[in-house]
């Protein structure tokens, strides 16, 4: 049942039908994505996803899942679905059925219906709630722009066959062009 003005905290959010569609609860507020991503989105997200998750068991560093809820704060009933996320050994206690906290890396695969928000209101929720870094993977333009969110250095853009550098994988040597191959 909806608490006051109809929102919703976390728990009765997790208690909604499961569904195929992404959405996110954003201060009480269910918010429904826009219709499935495009062909290309999905195949740069399991393309980045394998990467990612081959990279990251090799030198077995941590997790990687893609997508999945990451509750970023449950009093406020903020909970989002990054296309990809990283979770560090270190900080493997926020994984339960859900991520409860901030992960190591939050990746967004930039789409014409949510580059916007993407690019703003997921990205200042991202540094305020502690993602210690986030990918904006543009698959039109074919860059990777690496926000770190640890330090005051601007944000990165990667494109070709440029190797990108990351702070939460310092070993990670894939170029945008492997992505979107």
């Amino acid at each position: 049942m909806a608490g006051p003005a109809g929102k919703l905290s976390v728990v009765e959010y997790f208690d909604l039908d499961e569904t195929l569609r992404p959405m996110e609860l954003v201060y009480g507020m269910v918010v429904r994505e826009p219709a499935m991503p495009s062909w290309d989105h999905q195949l740069v997200s399991a393309r980045l996803t394998a990467l990612l998750d081959t990279h990251v068991e090799e030198r077995g560093i941590g997790r990687v899942s893609s997508p999945v809820d990451v509750v970023l704060d449950v009093e406020a009933a903020l909970v989002v679905q990054p296309d990809v996320v990283f979770i560090s050994n270190e900080r493997r206690g926020i994984v339960r059925d859900r991520v409860w906290g901030a992960p190591d890396l939050a990746v967004e695969i930039l789409s014409p219906r949510t580059a916007r928000r993407d690019r703003t209101v997921k990205l200042a929720w991202y540094r305020q709630y502690g993602v210690r870094e986030c990918w904006l993977v543009d698959h039109r333009a074919r860059t990777v722009e690496v926000v770190d969110f640890t330090s005051m250095t601007p944000a990165r853009l990667f494109i070709g066959d440029q190797p990108m550098r990351s702070y939460v994988l310092p070993r990670w040597k894939i170029s945008p062009a492997r992505l979107f191959a």
